[in-house]
């Protein structure tokens, strides 16, 4: 029928058809995301090949009390939409015909007898929002059940909890300062060792898994053991890419998602934009995407969250897994072939995939570099012994991965907690189900200013704050869910984490003691623990430096981040930024609890740290490294000398043209 009405060339169609006998997707679906054939084409050959009618719901709206019998969310989800009720007969439109027959025994008995006409999936979903966007709102804003969400807290009662600590703090350092000083500096020593102790089991955690994945390389490659074969075929997968004031949407991020090696037609990437985002929305006008990027746009509504935008979003996925990526994103090529593969693999409880995080950036400052530091420590380290570890774990903003009926089963995301990431890890947990760590690195641009880098980590730890008092608002029914190891390690993991942060001063304040300086608590620390008082607290200290250190050599210690050995030890003078984040987030929590501080991006462009080859005349290949004037042999020259390269200044296009040495052609 397409080949008669001329609505597609033979070739593609050819293509197309191949393609359907190998992916469980329809072959609409196939011809739609590679741009074969046109939406309103593919729908003239449908209602031929189907003997019914084709419906427009601008023109003739649907009836939105069928809507309402069924639900807007399951009609999004489906692709379908209950349009009139004629003569005792309930006339439902979808854009997916060969899934409709499976869907009619979920109908409500109210609607009778069904029959079923077309639209695109396009049209259904405007058919739905048309009479329903508000409560599909709502419900984005609502999803988490009130006691397990940051929209419930007593704002009074926060704020006078939090001032009545303030000044009981007050007037104790000034009437019994050395007690107050005292309790502050216990409190600070234990949450330093449990988070030392925790980094240390999570450290010999991660040697063992790794140990148990070589020994298994080791196997395959020997064939000692058959490799698990995947069988079937591959998943639909949607990932939501959520956007707001990115100008260059249709440039630079299609293009770092064009790297994909996913099948197109089983790639559902879907942009969400703030309906109030006029610089995203200018970006996108005129933008020609791709078949498989579409484009959602959430209403304005009390909060603007990315959480909130997420639940919104989820309702127009097509897939059974649930992904996310940041604006600045640049996944892997083969990420979403290995997402594919472990959830095919792994056990049924297993409802979230977490990738690594790194930045393409880190030789842009001092700071850049310490942050990529701890994102290799946290993603490479850390994460992976915690999930080891059986604890919780609080979920990175990107590179997530659900299978979709757990993330809806527990109410998707808060749409009022600035780290809505963590406080999912929490509530999965709660209910049973588990995280793994997999193989897969996305590259996004480092914070590397000071200002914006304090009021990113206060919205981290300030949701940080919020969600460990939610999950505390019964803690006997938490030790329950957790049970007691997961129970000890949340608090070391969220309560520990941000008192660290809070009282890093008090401890900082025993420095004076080595140096011969006069401290008010030399003499009580004296008269309890004798002579061994300044050896015991600086042995506390230094143990738990060398630990940080050893950790972070190790997460560092492969080529892509070798070159950042040397500036490990310089952490002890990176921490302290988060001391005044930690402050400022408290400050937040209490008088802006639902302020979300968005980092600026696009300061580094992520094309400056791409790779270019630079052959010298017979002898050997270099890579530059997007540094002014560095350059190094890669590895297939380990005999050929460093050869300067310079980078002349960006000119109007973008590019940097190499100006190379007398013996080199760039």
């Amino acid at each position: 029928m397409l080949l008669e009405d001329e609505a597609v060339d033979p070739g593609n169609l050819l293509k197309a058809v191949v393609m359907r006998q190998r992916q469980n997707v329809r072959l609409g679906q196939i011809l739609l995301s590679q741009g074969w054939v046109t939406p309103e084409a593919l729908l003239r050959a449908l209602t031929r090949q189907w003997r019914t009618s084709a419906i427009d719901p601008i023109q003739s709206p649907p009836d939105p009390r069928l809507i309402d019998a069924l639900g807007a969310e399951f009609c999004l989800r489906h692709g379908i939409l209950p349009w009139r009720r004629i003569g005792g007969v309930t006339w439902v439109a979808t854009a997916r015909p060969e899934h409709f027959e499976a869907l009619t025994p979920q109908f409500p008995a109210s609607f009778g007898q069904v029959r079923m006409v077309l639209c695109s999936d396009e049209q259904a979903q405007s058919g739905v929002l048309a009479t329903r966007r508000i409560a599909l709102t709502r419900r984005a804003e609502l999803r988490v059940p009130a006691e397990e969400s940051c929209r419930t807290r007593n704002e009074a009662r926060t704020g006078q909890i939090a001032m009545g600590l303030i000044a009981l703090m007050v007037a104790g350092l000034c009437l019994t300062p050395v007690a107050v000083l005292s309790v502050l500096t216990i409190w600070a020593t234990i949450s330093l060792i449990a988070q030392s102790g925790l980094k240390l089991a999570a450290f010999r955690a991660t040697l063992a898994k790794n140990a148990e994945d070589q020994a298994l390389r080791e196997a395959l490659a020997s064939r000692a053991v058959a490799a698990p074969e995947m069988t079937g075929p591959l998943p639909l997968i949607s990932v939501m890419v959520p956007l707001f004031k990115e100008s260059d949407v249709a440039g630079k991020l299609v293009a770092r998602l064009a790297r994909l090696d996913y099948p197109r037609e089983l790639t559902d990437i879907l942009l969400v934009i703030e309906a109030s985002d006029q610089v995203t929305r200018k970006a996108l006008d005129g933008a020609t995407l791709p078949g498989w990027i579409r484009v959602v746009q959430v209403p304005d509504g009390p909060v603007q969250t990315k959480p909130r935008a997420l639940n919104y979003a989820l309702n127009f996925c097509r897939g059974e897994i649930i992904g996310i990526w940041d604006a600045e994103d640049r996944p892997d090529p083969d990420q979403l072939h290995k997402v594919a593969r472990r959830f095919h693999f792994a056990p049924p409880d297993v409802a979230c995939l977490q990738g690594a995080l790194d930045y393409y950036n880190p030789r842009t400052n001092w700071l850049a570099r310490c942050f990529t530091i701890e994102y290799a420590t946290w993603f490479r380290v850390l994460l992976p012994g915690v999930a080891r570890l059986g604890l919780v774990v609080p979920l990175g903003g990107t590179t997530l991965f659900f299978r979709r009926q757990p993330l809806e089963d527990v109410g998707a995301w808060d749409a009022w907690n600035v780290t809505e990431d963590a406080d999912l890890g929490v509530r999965l947990a709660r209910r049973g189900w588990r995280t793994e760590i997999i193989d897969t690195t996305t590259d996004e641009e480092a914070n590397c200013r000071a200002l914006p880098w304090v009021k990113q980590r206060s919205r981290w730890l300030k949701g940080y704050a919020m969600t460990w008092g939610v999950h505390m608002r019964k803690p006997v029914v938490l030790w329950r869910e957790l049970g007691a190891w997961r129970f000890i390690g949340f608090q070391i993991q969220f309560f520990g984490a941000l008192s660290q942060y809070l009282l890093a001063p008090v401890l900082w304040s025993f420095w004076l003691l080595s140096l011969g300086l006069p401290h008010p608590l030399r003499a009580p620390l004296q008269d309890v623990l004798g002579g061994y008082a300044t050896v015991l607290l600086f042995g506390t200290f230094i143990i738990s430096e060398l630990i940080s250190i050893a950790v972070g050599m190790w997460a560092v210690r492969g080529k892509k981040h070798r070159h950042l050995l040397a500036w490990v030890p310089g952490m002890h003078f990176y921490f302290p930024l988060g001391c005044l984040a930690g402050w400022k987030a408290i400050y937040e929590v209490v008088v802006k609890p639902f302020y979300w501080d968005k980092t600026a991006h696009g300061i580094y462009d992520a094309t400056e740290g791409q790779p270019v080859v630079v052959m010298l005349e017979g002898t050997a290949t270099v890579e530059f490294l997007g540094q002014i004037g560095e350059a190094r042999p890669t590895e297939d020259a380990a005999n050929c000398d460093m050869w300067p390269v310079a980078a002349a200044a960006e000119n109007g296009t973008g590019t940097a043209p190499l100006v190379a040495s007398e013996r080199a052609t760039a």
